[in-house]
């Protein structure tokens, strides 16, 4: 998901080890997808529209 993200957007992006299968993806401050509250990992075309 980083690579694409780089490559689509031209992001600098920093993935932050989480635990209990956390999996949220921030632009800044504000959150962009939580698999917490959607029960699944995005697709991503999901992100990179919302970035």
């Amino acid at each position: 998901m980083a690579a694409e993200i780089r490559k689509a957007k031209g992001l600098d992006v920093e993935l932050v080890k989480g635990s209990g299968g956390v999996f949220d993806v921030f632009d800044g401050d504000r959150l962009v997808f939580s698999k917490h509250d959607e029960h699944r990992f995005p697709e991503a075309d999901e992100i990179l529209t919302d970035l």
